[in-house]
């Protein structure tokens, strides 16, 4: 079996594909065995390659949160609806295998914060930053196919331009422009009803100053650092929300549930062809150092893909 090892903490030079033991681990209980497609990469990977987001205990020591594949073996007491050859999630009709690995991390992330811990409802607003990440480029599709007012923010007018292709309303770029200004400007002050954040302590302040009554920050990351000093005045005021989730640190059981409600309330949609996966490029498994580069660039729009 050959894996993407960590062979130190670093930059994306210590990644090295390795044979890591021979044949194929036997699956678990109530686990089966998997024969990667395709692997999507996410910025957790980077930041557990710099040492800094351990793998949780019993976690596989390898970086990468989501793949496709088949079946390959079935360990002993696996639900009856799996067999041998099927492919998981179950793949939605329409989607091929290898773009299916851009689909479990973002669906799994957007619908268990904005939708079910936010509320996200049709006829709200909402403000993604990053609208052309991974993350980002699902929450449009799958929030205008809900019948959600979508804002972004992007860097630059490829980006914001490739969000408007995708369905969002406004869209902002945050080199040139405030966007808490142009927020407020295209809500006539009322501001946004949920955002969904991936920048932390930079834009906190800015992000309640963003929201409208009863509004609600998700935070999903930190890439503009984890302190900061904060006026709480709009919280009181504007009886504001700030909420912060991660998917890996979950338990199974609340795993397979956030799948279970992506499965019923999501698929459906991607199936229909209203939500796709956005696949910005693929890599060899041998080419990981190159795909973490170009995800810490932050140039790409959508998701980055490793196949094996």
């Amino acid at each position: 079996m050959r894996a993407v090892v960590i062979a130190r903490a670093g930059g994306p030079e210590v990644l090295e594909e390795r044979d890591v033991g021979e044949g194929l681990p036997p699956p678990g209980e109530g686990e089966v065995l998997v024969g990667v497609s395709a692997a999507g990469v996410n910025r957790a990977d980077t930041v557990q390659r710099q040492g800094r987001y351990p793998a949780p205990p019993g976690a596989s020591p390898y970086p990468g949160l989501e793949c496709s594949g088949t079946i390959l073996a079935l360990g002993p007491n696996v639900p009856s609806r799996w067999a041998v050859g099927d492919e998981l999630l179950p793949v939605p009709q329409g989607v091929s295998l290898t773009d299916a690995a851009g689909l479990p991390e973002v669906a799994c992330t957007v619908w268990s914060t904005v939708f079910v811990t936010s509320h996200l409802s049709p006829s709200e607003s909402f403000l993604i930053h990053g609208g052309s990440s991974g993350i980002g480029t699902f929450a449009i599709q799958i929030a205008k196919h809900l019948g959600i007012k979508v804002f972004v923010t992007a860097g630059s007018e490829e980006k914001l331009a490739a969000c408007k292709g995708l369905g969002a309303d406004v869209c902002i770029n945050y080199k040139t422009e405030d966007f808490v200004a142009r927020v407020k400007e295209e809500t006539n002050g009322k501001g946004v009803d949920v955002i969904l954040d991936n920048m932390g302590g930079l834009y906190l302040q800015r992000n309640l100053n963003s929201l409208a009554v009863d509004g609600r920050l998700f935070i999903i990351g930190f890439q503009g650092g984890a302190v900061t000093e904060v006026n709480l005045q709009p919280m009181l005021a504007r009886r504001l929300t700030i909420q912060a989730a991660g998917l890996r640190n979950r338990s199974l059981d609340n795993k397979a549930l956030i799948v279970s409600e992506v499965e019923k309330n999501v698929w459906p949609a991607v199936v229909q062809g209203k939500v796709k996966p956005v696949i910005y490029k693929t890599f060899p498994l041998s080419e990981a150092a190159e795909a973490h580069k170009l995800m810490e660039e932050s140039s790409h729009i959508g998701k980055i893909l490793l196949i094996p």
